[in-house]
C-alpha cells in the first residue's frame, strides 16, 4: 500500500466516523454501541460518540500527509504481525496504534481489554468497506497473544512489569500509567476554562490525558473553576460517577481532610499528579519556576500538559487533551517509527 492508498482509505475512514458520531442511535450499529455501553458502563453513548468524532477529525487528508511527510514508507514492505495489547479506559484508546502498524505494513493482532470488546468490531467493517484488503490484515482476539513479531502493550504500571517479562524477547513498547496537568496563568476567559472542563472530565477523567491536577497562581478564584464546570454536572447522575464522588467524599471528611466540593467534584489541594475518579488535585505557584520544576521532577509520570501559555516544553491548548493530532504519540514514544524499522531488522 502506497502512501496515496493510505490517506484516501484512512480519510475516507475518517469521514464514516465523524457521520457516524452524530447517528450513533441509529441502526446498523446502535447493537454494538448498546453492547459496549451495557459490557462498560463508563462508555456513554455521548463520550463514544465523542470518540469517534474525535478521531474521525484527526483523518483528514491533510493532517494525514502532514503526519506522514516526516517519514520513509516502505515500497515493499515485509509485512510482521504486531501483538496489540490495547487499554479500555476510554473509547478507541488503542486506535492509534491499529493505524501506525496498519500504515507501517504490517499486519494487527489485537488483544482487546474486557473493557472494550465491540468498538473496534465497528471499525473493522468500517474499514472493510473502503478496502477489503484489512479484513486480512487485521485480527482480534480474547486470548493471550501468540504468534507476533513484536508487542505494544499499554497497562498500569503494575501489567508492564508483567509486559517486560513475557514480553521481554520481542521488539516491544510497553506503556505504564502516565496523568495529566494544566497550568493557569490567570488570565483565561469563561469560554477558555470550560474548554478546560473539556480536559478533565471528558470521557469521565479516566484518560491519561484527561487533566487530573492544577497548577493555579496565587489569588487565583477558585469559584471560576467551579462556574466553568457546571456543563459537567449531569455526570454526578452516572451511577459509577456518581458512587466514586460519594466514597471519596466521605473518605475524606472521615480524615478530616480539607477540600473543596460543588456537589460534583472535589477540588484538594494536594501535589500528587494522580487523582481519584471525581477529584482534581491542585497546587498555587508564585512564580512558573516552581511548576517548571515540578513538569522537570515528574516528566515521565506526565502525558500532557495544558495550557494558553508558552512553555520550554511541549503543551496543548485548553480543550484539546483529549483530541490528540495523528503525530502527538503516547508517552512521546515515535510508535510509526518503531514500527518502520522493523521493516529492516535482520
Amino acid at each position: 500500500m502506497n502512501k496515496q492508498t493510505i490517506i484516501k482509505d484512512f480519510s475516507a475512514l475518517g469521514s464514516k466516523m465523524v457521520t457516524l458520531s452524530g447517528e450513533i442511535e441509529k441502526e446498523p450499529y446502535t447493537t454494538v454501541f448498546q453492547k459496549a455501553n451495557t459490557d462498560n458502563p463508563w462508555f456513554t453513548f455521548k463520550f463514544m460518540a465523542e470518540a469517534f468524532r474525535a478521531v474521525g477529525q484527526s483523518l483528514t487528508p491533510e493532517k494525514l500527509e502532514k503526519w506522514l511527510s516526516a517519514y520513509t514508507l516502505p515500497e515493499k514492505p515485509a509485512p510482521k504481525t504486531i501483538g496489540l495489547v490495547l487499554a479500555g479506559n476510554i473509547p478507541l484508546v488503542g486506535f492509534h496504534d491499529i493505524l501506525c502498524t496498519l500504515v507501517s505494513g504490517h499486519n494487527v493482532l489485537a488483544k482487546l481489554s474486557s473493557k472494550d470488546q465491540h468498538l473496534y468490531s465497528i471499525l473493522k467493517n468500517l474499514l472493510t468497506e473502503i478496502n477489503p484488503v484489512y479484513d486480512q490484515r487485521i485480527t482480534f482476539t480474547d486470548r493471550n497473544l501468540q504468534g507476533m513479531d513484536a508487542i505494544i502493550a499499554t497497562g498500569s504500571d503494575n501489567s508492564a512489569r508483567y509486559f517486560d517479562y513475557y514480553f521481554a524477547k520481542y521488539p516491544h513498547i510497553i506503556r505504564k500509567n502516565r496523568n495529566s496537568l494544566a497550568i493557569l496563568a490567570g488570565d483565561e476567559t469563561d469560554a477558555e476554562l470550560e474548554l478546560l472542563a473539556d480536559d478533565i472530565f471528558m470521557y469521565f477523567g479516566l484518560g491519561c490525558r484527561n487533566v487530573s491536577m492544577l497548577w493555579l497562581p496565587e489569588s487565583f478564584p477558585i469559584d471560576r473553576l467551579f462556574r466553568s464546570f457546571e456543563k459537567y454536572y449531569p455526570l454526578i447522575d452516572h451511577h459509577k460517577y456518581g458512587n466514586n464522588y460519594e466514597y471519596q467524599r466521605a473518605i475524606k471528611l472521615l480524615n478530616q481532610e480539607t477540600f473543596l466540593d460543588n456537589n460534583m467534584v472535589l477540588l484538594k489541594e494536594d501535589a500528587r499528579l494522580a487523582s481519584p475518579i471525581a477529584v482534581v488535585h491542585y497546587q498555587w505557584y508564585a512564580s512558573p519556576q516552581k511548576a517548571i520544576n515540578y513538569i522537570d521532577f515528574h516528566g515521565d509520570k506526565i502525558q500532557c500538559v495544558v495550557s494558553k501559555t508558552k512553555w520550554p516544553f511541549d503543551s496543548y491548548e485548553l480543550g484539546a487533551a483529549q483530541k490528540p493530532e495523528l503525530w502527538d504519540y503516547a508517552d512521546q514514544v515515535d510508535t510509526l517509527s518503531f514500527l518502520l524499522n522493523l521493516n529492516t531488522a535482520v
